[in-house]
């Protein structure tokens, strides 16, 4: 999920340069959303595992 965020933010430092605000200003909200649910995701799994913890065999 980060790799296609950072791909959608290089195609929007991409379109930018080129001056396509608008196609640039989508995939710059096209990453942003994906980073945050990147983040989210990421928060979730840690808890979940620091939760589950490790279980001392018999």
């Amino acid at each position: 999920m980060l790799g296609w965020a950072i791909t959608f933010f290089i195609i929007a430092i991409i379109a930018a340069v080129f001056g396509f605000g608008g196609i640039a200003g989508a995939a710059s909200g096209i990453a942003q959303i994906l980073f945050f649910v990147f983040l989210v995701l990421l928060v979730l799994s840690l808890v979940a595992n620091a939760l589950r913890g490790k279980k001392p065999k018999a």
